[in-house]
C-alpha cells in the first residue's frame, strides 16, 4: 500500500486550505508531492471506482500530529465528495474529543496531553459518494494509569477534573476528595 511519513512542525502551515484540497482532487499518485491529501484521494478514487471500503492507518508517536492528519483527511472526503451539508462533518465526529481526551490523556514527561488510548473512525458514504455519517470508536491501550504513575506523570484528565468538581452538589455522592489527598499527583 501508500506509505506517506508526515512530521508535526508544531505550528500551522498553509499547506491544509482548501486550494490545496482542490489541487489534490482528481490527480494520480505520485502527479503531486507527497501529502495527507494525496493518500485521502487515493482511497476515494479506489473507493469509488472498485466499490469497496478503504482503511487508512494513521500512526505515530505522541505528538505526532495523528489527529490534526485524521481531521485533515476528513476535511478532504468533505470537501471532494461536495457533501455540502455535511461539510462540516470531521467537526462533528471530532466534537467527541474533549470527553475522549479527558477520559483517555494523561500527562506523561514527553507530553502534557498525551493519548493513552486508539481511535477508529469510520466513515459513511451513499452510493454517489457523498458523506451520509461517521462512527468513531476508542479503545484504552494504557490501563495501568489509573493505579499507577511514574514520576512526573499524572493519572488520567478525568480523574483531577471530577476531584475538582468534588465540591458540586451533583458530584458530593461520589466522596471524591482532593487529589492531592490521595498522593497521586
Amino acid at each position: 500500500g501508500i506509505i506517506l511519513v508526515a512530521i508535526n512542525p508544531y505550528k500551522q502551515l498553509p499547506i491544509y486550505g482548501d486550494a490545496i484540497i482542490h489541487a489534490y482532487s482528481g490527480q494520480n499518485m505520485g502527479d503531486m508531492d507527497p501529502h495527507i491529501f494525496a493518500v485521502a484521494e487515493e482511497a476515494y478514487k479506489q473507493m469509488a471506482r472498485n466499490n469497496k471500503n478503504q482503511s487508512i492507518i494513521v500512526s505515530g508517536e505522541s505528538g505526532a500530529g495523528k489527529t490534526v492528519s485524521a481531521r485533515y483527511t476528513m476535511r478532504y472526503f468533505a470537501t471532494v465528495s461536495k457533501s455540502s451539508g455535511n461539510a462540516h462533518v470531521e467537526d462533528k465526529v471530532l466534537a467527541s474529543n474533549p470527553i475522549t481526551e479527558a477520559v483517555g490523556n494523561a500527562k506523561t514527561t514527553r507530553n502534557d496531553n498525551s493519548s493513552r488510548f486508539g481511535k477508529y473512525t469510520e466513515i459513511s458514504f451513499d452510493q454517489s459518494y457523498q458523506i451520509i455519517g461517521a462512527n468513531m470508536r476508542t479503545y484504552l491501550l494504557e490501563k495501568s494509569r489509573v493505579v499507577f504513575q511514574s514520576e512526573n506523570e499524572r493519572n488520567y484528565h478525568i480523574f483531577y477534573q471530577l476531584c475538582a468538581s468534588a465540591m458540586q452538589p451533583e458530584y458530593e455522592h461520589l466522596k471524591l476528595g482532593r487529589s492531592q489527598e490521595n498522593n497521586l499527583l
